[in-house]
């Protein structure tokens, strides 16, 4: 995720507050008060946003369509790097009053619905999604989170490297390693990385341990909590810490100093064969050459039945305690009913639609690897791994102990005996 922008837009103040009279009841049950507000009157709700990579910029198309659709609200948007500041500012946010919207990740809403701070989202918004976008945000019946979009990530690849080259997509580590060797041989650098990007190390490093841990044992991290098992035991998890070596060692070796913009354009230019990514590299594929075929392919894991990752990204909540209820259920409406915005978002973000009957129209030539891959029934949702042990304080913080091992100042059991150290910081809850 990049740091784009901290804060997106700072709008007028708030109308003049004798123009309010006064709060009434919550004439659709939900927690929290509905301020009275006089016919024609502007609100202005608050969001705070955490944006990924591909995120910044949508916050303008969503005021735009808002203005069209409900001009009496205005959005006052705070954007932050959800990598890095998203759960700092909820934390802040805890003590003060959450803001009426929160845009954060699916995995968000097993954070925060739990302390009893996020509003039920209405079924009429929930339905107007795929099924498969409310299993991860709801908690005991009640749906928390509309999840919005979706990413992919695995191994993307230069189907015209690959074709010309003789190279099939490989589904073990043997047929991956035959692929390195080839490309050492020709003098193709076989990875793109730029593990200067910390949280890169993090994301590669649950999609390795989602094949070769979670996949065959869905209750990992909470066996990590009982003491059952450990990094520094478990092999599973440390071959997952160990394939950042494996990129490491046939990568560029500029990659702690290679931003993902220049990193993604020497995969473009024919410089790196693949990049373990995520949907969020396309945006640069695309901007760099519109013509660049990539493919994609789930990283291989040590029994050779890996799947393609699919993460829920884009997730709107909800404070259960808004005096704007009524507004924010607005807010949900357009983003739900607006099929156009959608698109439009879809396009910018390069990303796949969690709406019902909304598709993308920008050209993804990965995008028959993914179907092939769903065909199959071969695609798992990380949410499952990042429930289980949290970005915010754990991965982020195990990701730069193995970036530090990476570059020779911290040894691999050190780096293992740290992620063990971090054990109460691997819940949300």
């Amino acid at each position: 995720m990049k740091r784009k922008k901290v804060l997106c837009t700072v709008l007028a103040a708030m109308m003049i507050a004798s123009m309010a009279t006064g709060c009434g009841g919550n004439d659709d049950g939900k927690a929290g008060g509905t301020e009275k507000k006089s016919e024609g009157e502007k609100v202005t709700l608050t969001v705070l946003a955490g944006q990924s990579t591909t995120d910044a910029g949508i916050e303008d198309m969503i005021d735009e369509a808002l203005a069209e659709k409900y001009p009496n609200i205005e959005l006052e948007w705070e954007c932050v790097d959800w990598g890095n500041d998203f759960q700092p500012k909820m934390q802040q946010y805890m003590q003060s009053g959450l803001p009426d919207i929160m845009i954060g990740k699916a995995q968000d809403v097993s954070t925060y619905a739990p302390q009893g701070v996020l509003g039920e989202i209405d079924s009429k918004y929930v339905d107007r999604g795929l099924d498969a976008a409310s299993e991860n945000v709801t908690i005991d019946g009640k749906t928390y989170g509309l999840v919005y979009n979706a990413l992919y990530q695995g191994v993307y690849y230069n189907k015209t490297m690959f074709k010309e080259n003789g190279w099939e997509v490989p589904k073990t580590q043997e047929d991956l390693q035959k692929i390195i060797d080839d490309c050492k041989a020709k003098g193709i650098t076989p990875f793109a990385s730029h593990m200067v990007d910390t949280w890169s190390i993090g994301n590669v490093t649950m999609q390795f341990a989602m094949n070769d841990v979670f996949n065959n044992d869905p209750t990992w991290g909470d066996k990590f909590r009982d003491g059952k098992v450990s990094f520094s035991d478990s092999k599973e998890m440390q071959t997952a810490y160990e394939y950042n070596k494996l990129i490491y060692d046939n990568t560029f070796p500029e990659t702690f100093s290679t931003e993902q913009t220049d990193c993604d354009a020497k995969m473009v230019q024919g410089e790196a064969a693949m990049k373990v990514s995520g949907s969020w590299s396309i945006q640069n594929f695309l901007d760099i050459d519109e013509n660049f075929e990539f493919g994609i392919f789930p990283f291989p894991n040590q029994t050779g039945d890996s799947k393609l990752i699919f993460e829920p990204n884009i997730t709107v909540m909800t404070s259960k305690d808004t005096k704007h209820q009524e507004e924010v259920n607005q807010v949900l409406d357009l983003l739900t009913s607006d099929k156009d915005l959608a698109v439009d978002i879809l396009d910018y973000t390069k990303t796949a639609s969690m709406l019902k009957d909304v598709t993308p129209t920008f050209k993804n030539p990965s995008q028959e690897d993914i179907d092939k891959y769903a065909e199959e029934g071969n695609i798992v949702d990380v949410t499952l791994g990042n429930n289980q042990l949290v970005w915010g304080g754990f991965q982020e913080e195990n990701a730069k102990d193995i970036a530090s091992w990476l570059q020779g100042d911290l040894s691999f059991e050190d780096c293992l005996k740290a992620s063990d150290g971090r054990v109460g910081a691997s819940s949300a809850n």
